[in-house]
């Protein structure tokens, strides 16, 4: 499953003003189908950092040790490309990502 943030800053055409914050969201939905669950959230509390989405690991994933990865800053189309290519190779837990998604990886909100 793959969470994105679409709340007070994520998503939000006066912070971003040229993303396509609907386009993001339907290519997400559109590339990956039935197959992996997309969900929006309101705040993930990580303002500084938006666009923000979580890729959660598969229940596979979480039985090889993986863990949801936290990604910021997600307003290129190519790294939705990204997202989308990790994830329907395993994503977190079966599949390393992209090199270039170590580039937006942030740390959750403390809990």
């Amino acid at each position: 499953m793959i969470t994105v943030c679409r709340d007070c800053c994520c998503g939000s055409t006066t912070k971003h003003p040229s993303v396509d914050h609907h386009g993001q969201l339907a290519r997400l939905r559109d590339a990956l189908g039935d197959t992996i669950r997309v969900r929006v959230s309101a705040c993930l509390d990580r303002c500084a950092q938006s666009n923000v989405l979580v890729v959660n690991p598969s229940p596979a994933g979480r039985r090889a040790g993986g863990r949801p990865a936290w990604l910021g800053l997600v307003l290129d189309p190519d790294a939705i490309d990204d997202v989308i290519a990790w994830v329907r190779a395993g994503g977190p837990g079966i599949a390393e990502p992209p090199a270039t998604l170590d580039l937006y990886a942030i740390d959750p909100p403390p809990a």
